[in-house]
């Protein structure tokens, strides 16, 4: 077997003592950070990719590993078809009596909590805590005195109201709401967005933080109260001010160990690649967080580019999160997500050792966007290779399976058996590209993506040269998430019985 070279296409930790942003270059959507110990644990949307709510580990903010998923599935059975821009919205991490506390939003449903022991460990089944519909972005909060509340916001598009932050009571336990609370900020509900509120307490002073000014071109904004239900003041403590950084805002505040040092964790949209994760200092002045540097005379900061590491006592090795995989793992890696609901008998990982053989689903027409069984990855970096092996047995020449990049829009290219060979097409959005044939037991498809998203299928011989199949295109990111690449295998008839085997999914930083 073709060994896999281990290539990142992206690594934050510079190695002397300094990160440069984003410190994940990937689709890690409204995420939101808490710290245990000498442990740091993120969260993110997942909206209807599953597993879902992927969580993250790392001991420094900048070097972090996928570690597990909170949900095998989502918790209505409507997920077995993709329903884009659905799902897991903004959820919340918190860590409390000894135990781990993920509430989540699904905008259709209404507000969910799952807790665990160990967050690498197994979460509970999801509790509806508040139903109804447009309730997204909560965040748990326990006092000082072990009442608990609940913070949220409102999804114009299902609750017929925006820009509200709401704070309700609920049982410590997180089982029940236990009255309507109040409102505790709103702004013109034709302005844009005011959501996202994250809680916390210090010095007596209760903070909301919330970003404002919407996803692409929005800020941070800090309110503070001597009571959890107002009245606040507010201010506005980051922008984009002239920095590549468009957007800054929706994320975490977070200390490190010693309790020196804040940090804020928070996204950027960046289009094709989904919202990528950025990591800014913060200094307290008079009780206020200030966020990034050169805080002008309104303590606004701009974000950082690159900056010198948290301070860590002990010794930090780089990490970034998986994304090259050799199947050799009698478990699916952490890496991959369906873009439904899925079944574990949609694919093996034992029937031929070192390869994933996936199993036909039947979808209609071969409607990609309507295909649940696309097990696919974030893209990692803004410019990267990807390529894969894949054998299909002579018999199956009724199948078609192969490399996919998604997002609103498709290409895929598409491997059926024939004698001898392969037939190879690049489809996009249904659409022939190209066609060629292939001729051997095996194939080695691959995808070049460089900046902008511009991507360039072909395939690979003697591991040497890259042949181009069709016209390049452009990536477009999906329905509130970035594009995505992966594989797929499905059938031309209900009821079709086969497989086809990849190994090798390997990433690169594009020069390959």
């Amino acid at each position: 077997m073709r060994p896999l070279r281990i290539v990142h296409p992206w690594v934050p930790d510079r190695g002397d003592g300094t990160y440069c942003n984003p410190v994940l270059c990937a689709d890690y959507s409204d995420p939101d950070v808490i710290r245990v110990g000498e442990d740091f644990y993120l969260i993110a949307s997942s909206f209807n990719c599953t597993p879902g709510l992927p969580i993250l580990h790392s001991h420094d903010l900048a070097n972090w590993t996928i570690i597990n998923h909170a949900l095998t599935n989502l918790p209505d059975p409507r997920f077995a078809e993709p329903q884009h821009g659905q799902g897991v919205w903004a959820p919340a991490i918190r860590h409390h009596g000894g135990v781990f506390w993920i509430v989540f939003p699904m905008p259709d449903e209404g507000i969910y909590v799952t807790t665990a022991d160990d967050p690498a460990g197994r979460w509970t089944e999801p509790h509806l805590l508040l139903p109804g519909k447009g309730l997204i972005d909560p965040c748990p909060f326990w006092d000082d005195d072990g009442r608990a509340y609940l913070a949220h916001a409102y999804a114009g598009s299902r609750a017929g109201i925006r820009n509200k932050l709401h704070i309700r009571p609920i049982s410590p336990n997180a089982m029940k709401v236990l009255g309507e609370g109040k409102i505790i900020a709103e702004i013109d509900e034709r302005l844009p967005a005011l959501e996202g509120p994250k809680v916390h307490k210090r010095n007596g002073w209760y903070y909301v933080s919330a970003p404002a000014g919407g996803v692409a071109m929005g800020w941070q904004v800090i309110m503070r109260s001597r009571d959890i239900y107002g009245p606040y003041e507010e201010k506005v403590v980051l922008a984009q001010r002239g920095t590549p950084v468009n957007g800054p805002h929706q994320g975490a505040l977070v200390d490190t160990p010693d309790g020196e040092e804040w940090w804020f964790v928070h996204f950027q949209d960046a289009d094709v690649y989904g919202r990528i994760v950025h990591l800014q200092p913060v200094r307290w002045e008079d009780d206020w967080p200030l966020i990034g540097i050169d805080q002008d005379e309104s303590g606004v900061g701009r974000p950082v580019l690159a900056h010198r590491k948290p301070a860590i006592a002990r010794p930090i090795k780089m990490a970034i999160p998986q994304t090259s995989d050799e199947f050799s793992s009698p478990h699916l890696g952490l890496q991959w997500q369906w873009h439904a609901n899925h079944s574990e008998d949609w694919y093996s990982l034992s029937e031929r050792p070192g390869n994933l053989r996936l199993y036909p689903q039947f979808v209609a027409g071969r409607d990609f966007q309507k295909t649940p069984n696309l097990l696919l990855q974030k893209f990692p970096a803004h410019e990267f290779s990807v390529s894969v092996e894949l054998e299909i047995p002579s018999a199956h020449e009724r199948l078609h399976t192969g490399l996919i990049v998604m997002g609103r829009e498709y290409s895929a290219l598409d491997v059926q058996r024939s004698a001898g060979g392969y037939k190879v097409c690049l489809l996009h959005s249904a659409e022939t590209r190209g066609e060629t044939f292939v001729a051997g037991e095996t194939i080695r498809l691959g995808v070049r993506v460089g900046e902008g998203g511009v991507c360039r299928f072909g395939f690979i011989v003697n591991e040497e040269e890259f042949s181009q199949l069709g016209p390049a295109f452009h990536a477009r990111p999906g329905v509130w998430i970035g594009a995505k690449v992966g594989i797929y295998c499905l059938a031309e008839e209900p009821g079709s019985r086969g497989h086809s085997d990849f190994r090798c999914f390997e990433f690169s930083d594009g020069s390959s």
